[in-house]
């Protein structure tokens, strides 16, 4: 038995995001603790399962906040480390009318980039059933090569592996390089969560079903998700997919941890039913309550401490079918 359910390697910023305008006209921004992974971990802790991260912030006033909000959400901070010389990485997220988003970031370099091979606590590693990451921490040579190392231990320890792209363009040197390591992270996840523009980038292909071939052609990965955005939600399966559409909101805010929040709750359902022998009807029912909670989350500001519980995504899905 492991000790976590799941445990993420990657970033934890700041996500400052647009919260209207001054008397003189200025933006105003709000300051929420994010990051991918993160947000990952909070929604799984919200559905009962067992989390902790590994990664850096800067010993600074956003660095304790972050850390300060894991800890009260029960997210494990073991390996959670503060740096004395490289502040926190911080992200403004521009949000567009149609709830779309923007990044800047400020991250030359951050925290999240300087956690090194020796300082990953591998025992950790090894104790999980199902260890996620992303790409923004593959985008320099030596949070890299601590990433690499985070998921071939726990791969190695008989851990599933979940990955994420999540690109984001501005923080490559170049994009080639971007595709290279999201090629390397195919060869090694057991669950891909990937969206409809990255999937159209990675492989050439604007139909997914003919990206998702092009994809296992190289990397037979048992489990694809395809987050599409209005137009729902896809898992690959075997040699099929199942498609269930969205639950549009007109109150939706921002989509700022939609992708997350469904990447959390396809993990929650691989870890109550696993991966093997999954039927339609259990692949619909992923979906569907995986597209409620990321409709949720878009009606609030931020991610990582907004995150819906289980009774408010089923509480959702009634009201849907009244």
């Amino acid at each position: 038995m492991k000790k976590y359910d799941v445990i993420a390697l990657g970033e934890l910023l700041i996500d400052f995001t647009q919260n209207g305008l001054s008397e003189q006209g200025n933006g105003l921004f709000e300051a929420n603790p994010g990051g991918a992974p993160c947000n990952v971990l909070s929604m799984l802790n919200n559905l009962g399962k067992k989390t902790s991260f590994i990664g850096k912030v800067g010993n600074d006033q956003f660095g304790k906040t972050l850390k300060k909000a894991l800890e009260e959400l029960g997210i494990g901070t073991e390996n959670l480390l503060m740096d004395n010389e490289v502040h926190t990485t911080l992200a403004l997220v521009h949000t567009f009318a149609d709830g779309d988003r923007d990044f800047s970031f400020y991250r030359n370099p951050g925290a999240d980039m300087m956690l090194t091979v020796d300082e990953l606590n591998l025992d950790l590693v090894r104790d999980t059933r199902i260890f996620h990451f992303g790409t923004l921490s593959m985008t320099h040579d030596g949070i890299r090569a601590t990433t690499k190392k985070a998921v071939e231990t726990a791969k190695e320890a008989g851990a599933l592996i979940s990955f994420d792209p999540n690109l984001r363009e501005p923080l490559w040197d170049s994009l080639d390089n971007a595709k290279e390591q999201v090629r390397w992270g195919l060869g090694k996840c057991d669950v891909l969560k990937i969206s409809d523009n990255e999937i159209q980038w990675l492989t050439g292909e604007e139909d997914f079903t003919a990206g998702v071939k092009k994809i296992r052609e190289e990397f037979p990965i048992p489990l694809i998700l395809v987050s599409m955005g209005r137009d729902g939600s896809r898992a690959y399966y075997g040699d099929h997919y199942v498609e269930v559409a969205p639950f549009l909101q007109e109150n939706t805010i921002e989509t700022t941890g939609a992708g997350d929040t469904f990447c959390a709750c396809v993990l929650n359902y691989v870890l109550e039913h696993d991966l093997e022998a999954l039927t339609d009807e259990q692949l619909k029912e992923m979906l569907t309550f995986a597209n409620a909670a990321a409709s949720i989350i878009t009606t609030r500001k931020g991610a990582l401490r907004v995150m819906p519980t289980r009774e408010e995504v089923l509480d959702f899905l009634k009201k849907q079918e009244a």
